[in-house]
């Protein structure tokens, strides 16, 4: 007797499917039980190279993207939260794919935009250690404590052979974060009166088109500089095969953060003054995303996106609350301003913390180099 052949999978059964996958991750308890066994896989597996170097890669890339998300389509998700979820993804979606396309084609196979040639990162691992597959765990967490950290930090310390690599980066990103929070103070002081006279009139039409070409142009010009964080494990030159398992995960990770809308960590960017506003919100992204490609173009060096984004709000932050008319509105408005601003970078400078010890425990290599240096000052 012929065994009866398999039911296939209906469109509105894998519809079900996908929507209890992603139930599972609203659910505190349930959140912990999916970390230790992702956890548990990473301890099995991590021993062979070829299998978790693809665990390594899945792990790394939902985290920095889900860590990172309040930087690029923070803004977009908190001032379209009326939209459905799916037409955001599918909009954000396919300019990811267009842009890392672009760069495995016009980089002949990388898809970093060639920010893992830094001296350091241009060697891709070819063993694993437990500590390295599962780093990208403890951004889980710090994602869900809703803590802006450096991912860049975090996920390329943890695999670059040299310490001076790190600190050029760290470099960068400082100079980036004063960079950005300067910047903020001098056009949101400018601008801020003239916002608020406005900003209780209905926008014109034209704000809704442009804030998405600038949400856009935010997501491409990060993509240019974070891509690094989530393909530092990946071969540097990725086949056909490699390349389109790469951009699919990424693709339909997306699809899950826009169905969260943005999980816990949105609340960063939810707590700033009048970012749900599509007028605010595409002015913080087009600022955003100049001081990103200018930071793209100055070197190939790799830099922590997270820092230049809390220094961009900080410094806004601070000019709306000083240029208010009412002093008293004025001093409280400061003081609330340096409260945000001193939590902001406590919290990134936590995950730095974290992310450096993480970096000496895992990699053998800069652990060396940096006691080297330290005995060097003695």
């Amino acid at each position: 007797m012929a065994s009866p052949k398999p039911k296939p999978i209906t469109a509105s059964k894998l519809a079900k499917l996908t929507y209890k996958l992603f139930s599972i991750s609203k659910k505190e308890r349930n959140y912990l039980y999916l970390l230790l066994i992702l956890t548990f896989i990473c301890g099995v597996f991590y021993p062979y190279p070829n299998i978790a170097m693809w665990i390594a890669f899945g792990l790394a890339g939902y985290s920095a993207i889900a860590n990172d998300s309040i930087q690029t389509i923070g803004t977009f998700i908190s001032s379209n939260s009326h939209r459905k979820w799916y037409h955001l993804w599918l909009f954000m979606g396919l300019i990811f794919l267009a842009t890392v396309t672009y760069s495995w084609v016009q980089y002949s196979g990388d898809v970093s935009y060639q920010r893992l040639n830094t001296p350091g990162l241009d060697i891709a691992p070819g063993t694993f250690t437990f500590l390295q597959v599962a780093a990208p765990i403890i951004l889980l967490i710090l994602t869900r404590l809703k803590m802006p950290v450096s991912t860049s930090i975090l996920l390329l310390s943890a695999f670059s052979t040299k310490a001076s690599s790190i600190a050029d980066i760290l470099q960068k990103s400082f100079i980036g974060y004063i960079l950005a929070f300067v910047l903020a103070i001098v056009i949101w002081g400018l601008t801020a009166r003239i916002f608020e006279k406005y900003v209780k009139k209905k926008p014109a039409k034209f704000w809704m088109p442009l804030q998405w070409v600038t949400s856009g142009t935010l997501w491409a010009v990060w993509i240019m500089q974070d891509a690094a964080n989530i393909a530092v494990v990946l071969p540097r030159s990725l086949d056909v095969i490699q390349f389109i398992s790469f951009a699919l995960f990424i693709f339909l990770g997306l699809g899950l953060l826009f169905y969260l809308k943005g999980d816990k960590i949105q609340d960063l960017v939810n707590e700033k003054a009048d970012i749900t506003d599509v007028r605010a919100a595409t002015i913080v992204d087009l600022v955003y995303a100049c001081l990103l490609y200018y930071l793209k173009v100055v070197n190939t060096i790799p830099i922590s996106t997270t820092w230049v984004f809390i220094g961009l709000l900080g410094g806004r932050e601070l000019a709306i609350s000083y240029m208010k008319k009412n002093l008293d509105a004025r001093r409280k408005g400061i003081l609330k301003s340096l409260r945000l601003i001193r939590k902001d970078a406590l919290y990134a400078a936590i995950g730095l913390l974290i992310s450096l010890i993480l970096a000496l425990s895992i990699n053998e290599d800069m652990r060396k180099q940096v006691i080297d240096m330290i005995m060097g000052w003695f």
